[in-house]
């Protein structure tokens, strides 16, 4: 067994990278330019999003392939809010997140029934149907033409750009979801969501309620997903059903596996997957960069099977310590 002084070091170590990346990342917008930092900041809201899908997938073991609808729930929200109703942009981020969560509860009850293809062809439909659905009602949603909206604008005394604003808003919301779904993963529930997924017949037998727990992942799931579109809307300043096709979800939960499920570096890694990825797959494929992307997903999965989180791991538990 590892002593307590070879195991406390490494928590030690843990959060002293956290803590540098933290500053690194507060000190990010001072130094790139305007669009490394948009980047950056897409990079964080698709962190959210991926959060979001990690509880569901990685660690209640459940399969989403609609995780891009609430996140189109979270952005419409978020752009009806501020252009039909003139709401304070803080006040949309807990009514996104609320109408997510009452969205992600409400298709959480049937699908509970569902488990495996059943269940993943179901959330599949959900992201088919949400485009046209954004279309048809012209007069709230702004139909094929979207909605445009005014970005945040940072305050006179702060001295930011709006770039820099932005990132630094999206940067306090990312790491207040992290620290949530920390703790949810750290109580009773979160207990309960790992032992569903493990084995569903021992943790019913243990006292844990399948149905609501399945269903609560399903909404704590459409909760993250829909402040990552507050964010979103927040950030591009522009909705269109356009911008939440059955691509978006599949490419979150490809970026999710590519990440790592079940840790907490795995959405950010995915993150960096899903922003710069296909953009690096049409800089060398203009004609088919679909299968480009396709490539490297395989690639990657290639050397690391449990995805980039995982394969860090293994190269840090690789280098020697002192006992």
């Amino acid at each position: 067994m590892k002593t307590l002084a070879a195991t406390v070091p490494a928590a030690r170590w843990r959060w002293l990278a956290v803590a540098a990346l933290l500053a690194a990342a507060c000190y990010a917008p001072f130094q790139l330019a305007p669009f490394h930092v948009f980047q950056l900041t897409m990079v964080l809201v698709y962190a959210v999003a991926l959060l979001g899908l990690d509880l569901l997938v990685g660690h209640a073991g459940q399969i989403s392939l609609g995780h891009g609808a609430f996140f189109a729930v979270g952005a419409y929200a978020t752009a009806i809010m501020l252009d039909r109703l003139a709401l304070p942009y803080p006040l949309t981020l807990p009514l996104a997140a609320g109408t997510a969560f009452v969205l992600g509860l409400a298709f959480g009850v049937p699908a509970v029934r569902l488990r495996g293809l059943y269940l993943a062809l179901v959330t599949l439909a959900v992201a088919i149907f949400l485009g046209p659905l954004l279309k048809r009602f012209e007069a709230v949603t702004g139909g094929s033409m979207g909605l445009t909206l005014a970005k945040p604008q940072p305050p006179a005394w702060s001295g930011l750009a709006e770039d820099q604003w932005l990132y630094l808003l999206t940067l306090v919301v990312a790491v207040a979801a992290f620290l949530v779904a920390g703790s949810l993963l750290r109580s009773r529930a979160g207990r309960a969501l790992h032992a569903v997924r493990d084995d569903e017949v021992a943790a019913e037998v243990m006292g844990v309620r399948l149905s609501s727990y399945k269903t609560l992942a399903f909404a704590w799931s459409a909760m993250f997903a829909g402040v990552a579109g507050c964010l979103y809307t927040w950030v591009i300043g522009f909705v269109s059903p356009d911008s939440f096709t059955v691509n978006l979800s599949i490419t979150l939960l490809a970026g999710l596996v590519v990440g790592g499920l079940g840790s907490m570096s795995g959405p950010v890694l995915g993150a960096l997957f899903v922003m710069f990825v296909p953009g690096i797959a049409q800089d060398i494929n203009d004609a088919a960069p679909g299968v480009i992307f396709g490539l490297l997903i395989i690639a990657v999965m290639y050397v690391a099977p449990t995805g980039l989180a995982g394969l860090a791991g293994r190269l840090v538990k690789k280098v020697p310590r002192k006992e």
